[in-house]
């Protein structure tokens, strides 16, 4: 897919592969933007969800999308970018091993660097407080942070044409997510959430954000669609 003008307002959309950047892409879509999809290559071990991310993009027909290579295995520190780091299968306290140093930091900045070039109003990430993992990148302060910096880091920002950072699940549980994506047609078999996905995008059943997505469709009353390799 290659990048495409048109008249109507547009937005980059931060698509990993998963249930939540899924389900906050059809918002976007729904809201009657012109999508422009961003995924990341940045040394994770769940590669399989890159693959996920592109087959979202075809499937939810965004106008471009892109995966930008970064090597966050060069800084580690966490059980997805350095593969001596086991990930986690039970639940710990505090700030988990799966946390990414500033990636969310990382990731918005180069999905507003984009905007900019493209004129984009808006940026949608589907950062989560209420169903997450702890992660300090996922919250309203950060967002609210980041903006400010935005806009005053920009010359779209300082010549008055200021972007947003949408964030429309950030207040809603994963099971509320899980029914607003189905209302919106959104194929969750497509997605993977899996920190430790196989090649295949099958997943574990045991890590935390398979803990958290199997909470999700069990309390949504619906059929989880995910593909196990161990269950």
């Amino acid at each position: 897919m290659t990048d495409q003008v048109s008249g109507n307002k547009k937005a980059v959309v931060l698509i990993s592969g998963g249930l939540d950047s899924a389900t906050c892409l059809a918002i976007a879509r729904d809201q009657g933007y012109d999508c422009y999809s961003l995924s990341f290559d940045y040394g994770q071990r769940h590669r399989s969800e890159l693959q996920a991310a592109e087959d979202l993009a075809v499937f939810m027909q965004v106008k471009s999308h892109k995966t930008i290579p970064i090597d966050m295995t060069g800084i580690g520190g966490s059980a997805l970018t350095d593969m001596t780091i086991a990930v986690p299968e039970t639940e710990s306290e505090g700030i988990p091993i799966t946390y990414v140093p500033a990636r969310n930091t990382i990731f918005l900045s180069y999905a507003l660097g984009w905007a900019e070039v493209l004129e984009a109003e808006a940026i949608f990430i589907g950062v989560n407080a209420l169903d997450y993992s702890g992660y300090p990148d996922c919250r309203p302060a950060f967002i609210e942070a980041f903006t400010t910096m935005a806009n005053l880091a920009t010359k779209a920002g300082i010549e008055g044409h200021p972007v947003s950072i949408e964030t429309p699940l950030i207040e809603l549980s994963k099971a509320e997510i899980i029914v607003r994506g189905l209302a919106l047609g959104v194929d969750y078999a497509r997605t993977v959430s899996c920190y430790q996905a196989d090649s295949q995008g099958r997943a574990c059943g045991r890590c935390d954000s398979c803990r958290l997505r199997r909470k999700g469709f069990t309390e949504a009353g619906v059929e989880d669609p995910t593909s196990y390799k161990n269950l």
